[in-house]
């Protein structure tokens, strides 16, 4: 281990890349350099120092020390100090060595030294965003199709999310709606449900619990499965072969028992869901249609699958007005101020699309 020795330099990360200097808070101390290093301002510039390697500090607080460093397994470390914290990064020590010569020589007067150029990213790890080093090609490449942050009407929307479908199986259309609310409070919950005209997609199966002549109404109404104190045992031993379970009012007392077992699954019969009802041949009906449940989650967003990418576009966007339309005439009553804050749909592997709030749900369908 050798230890490389620099005269220290300072110099004002936030402002380096917009070719001026600003002055900043730090701590005087007789080992610092009266003026920036321009040697260091060309590193950061040119890329060589990558600023953005300091997290947990302001940009216009940035304030890189190159002092003296111990160099380690072929690299050496550069401290941001701000706000009295440290942290820390490593430079290639090729580079750093050429920082400590530019910089000793341009305090000298013989001026700056060039720098050595690092070989250039390629691939993945030359794009910009983080995020997107993560990606898949095929994610990359069909992002493309919309603009970043741009909105979209409703049509707009559907046409692109219909083009980003591009996986070997049928990907679920989904809405994602986020609302002014807080759900820790019990007058900004939202929970309610919305039958999809044009249906889900998906096949769903659905047991009822109930006694007496429920019973046969409910099998003459197509019910999956259809039980009563049986079913509840069936359900303690671990039987989950349905997606919906309906209950009559009557059997609530005994259903009571299943709540760890359903509760977590989003299974528990609840009247706000439409579950618990004494008409159960309509809530067979219903869910058979594509009656689907929401509810805002603590960050106080909605999600609601609202098709599949096979759908027709006509479908598609039926199915999605009748969801914008659920969320507006449940809004909760201690909602205050704007209630809807943003509104993205997305297939299931795909980029999510922005929608244009005002346009969405101010949109009439054709009669």
């Amino acid at each position: 281990m050798t230890t490389v020795t620099a005269t220290t330099a300072l110099v004002d990360v936030g402002v380096a890349a917009a070719g001026h200097r600003n002055t900043c808070n730090f701590p005087k101390t007789s080992s610092l350099s009266s003026s920036p290093s321009s040697a260091i301002q060309q590193a950061i510039i040119s890329g060589k120092i990558h600023f953005n390697a300091f997290t947990g500090l302001s940009r216009c607080k940035k304030q890189l020390l190159f002092c003296e460093n111990v160099r380690t397994r072929g690299s050496v470390r550069l401290h941001c100090v701000a706000g009295g914290r440290v942290r820390t990064c490593a430079v290639a020590a090729g580079v750093a060595e050429s920082l400590v010569e530019a910089t000793e020589q341009e305090q000298a007067g013989e001026g700056t030294v060039a720098l050595p150029r690092l070989k250039p990213k390629t691939g993945k790890a030359a794009l910009p965003l983080k995020s997107d080093r993560r990606r898949s090609k095929r994610f990359l490449e069909i992002q493309k199709l919309r603009v970043k942050k741009e909105e979209y009407d409703p049509i707009t929307a559907i046409s692109l999310l219909k083009q980003t479908s591009s996986t070997k199986f049928v990907e679920t259309t989904e809405a994602h709606f986020r609302l002014n609310i807080d759900p820790k409070y019990n007058d900004q919950q939202l929970r309610a449900t919305v039958i999809l005209p044009k249906g889900t997609g998906q096949a769903v199966r659905v047991a009822v619990l109930a006694q007496g002549e429920k019973l046969i109404e409910a099998e003459n109404a197509g019910a999956d499965l259809v039980g009563g104190e049986d079913l509840i045992a069936q359900i303690k031993g671990g039987f989950m072969e349905f997606d919906k379970l309906i209950a009559s009012p009557d059997m609530m007392p005994k259903v009571a028992s299943l709540g760890k077992l359903l509760g977590p699954r989003g299974l528990m019969p609840n009247p706000k869901a439409g579950t618990v009802t004494t008409d159960i041949p309509q809530a067979i009906s219903e869910f058979k249609k594509g009656k689907v449940e929401y509810r805002a989650d603590k960050t106080g967003i909605v999600h609601i699958p609202f098709g599949k990418t096979d759908f027709p576009e006509e479908d598609l966007l039926t199915n999605l007005i009748a969801a914008v339309n659920s969320v507006d005439a449940n809004k909760p009553s201690g909602a205050k101020g704007v209630y809807w804050k943003t509104a993205h749909i997305c297939a299931t592997m795909g980029p999510s699309i922005r929608l244009i709030i005002k346009d969405t749900r101010e949109f009439k369908l054709p009669s």
